[in-house]
């Protein structure tokens, strides 16, 4: 089911961020919400969400649909491993099976962060952390995934294996990307929304 987005509007006291706003997103495709700084994306990924309470309008399609997100920030438990942060995203009896675990090594091997996998995030690069925060996104169990500038801070080449790895995954399954670079919605094969 595509999500449809009626006549939104979200102020901040004066601050009208969002009105009379009407989208459809649509279903088992990747949608890019491209604008400006500071033109309201990441205030809709977040309505979007249930983060946010907005103030007129209607949104149809969220209802009972598993959620995931890649925040702007990363938001890891840095104390714990990359490996104990992606498990933390399922039940027990979910992430404890060899069908999980194999899934979760493969995707450390497609990111590169197999053989830190066990370190406290803590002592990660910035770009190691941003990495796990995007499989432990995918490995959570969702219908919709939301990401909010997932690729910032990633070296050219790195970000292209991400990106790649974040395809295969999202193969056919409805994404709603934040991203200022246009080159990156072409990249990801993404239908694009202007704010």
């Amino acid at each position: 089911m595509d999500i449809q987005i009626e006549h939104l509007d979200k102020a901040y006291g004066e601050n009208q961020v969002l009105k009379d706003f009407c989208a459809v997103i649509p279903e088992e495709k990747i949608t890019c919400i491209m604008a400006p700084s500071g033109k309201g994306k990441t205030t809709l990924l977040n309505i979007l969400l249930g983060l946010e309470p907005y103030d007129l309008g209607r949104i149809q399609g969220l209802e009972g649909r598993k959620k995931s997100a890649v925040f702007q920030e990363d938001r890891l438990c840095e104390n714990l491993s990359s490996r104990a942060n992606i498990r933390m995203v399922r039940e027990r009896k979910i992430s404890g099976s060899r069908e999980f675990s194999q899934k979760m090594e493969e995707g450390l091997e497609a990111l590169e962060l197999k053989e830190w996998g066990d370190q406290p995030v803590r002592e990660l690069s910035g770009g190691m952390k941003r990495r796990t925060a995007i499989l432990r996104a995918l490995m959570a169990d969702w219908d919709i995934l939301f990401m909010d500038e997932p690729f910032k801070g990633l070296d050219i080449e790195t970000k292209k294996k991400v990106m790649d790895y974040v395809k295969r995954e999202c193969y056919e399954k409805t994404v709603v990307l934040v991203t200022h670079d246009s080159e990156e919605a072409k990249e990801m094969g993404a239908e694009i929304l202007v704010l």
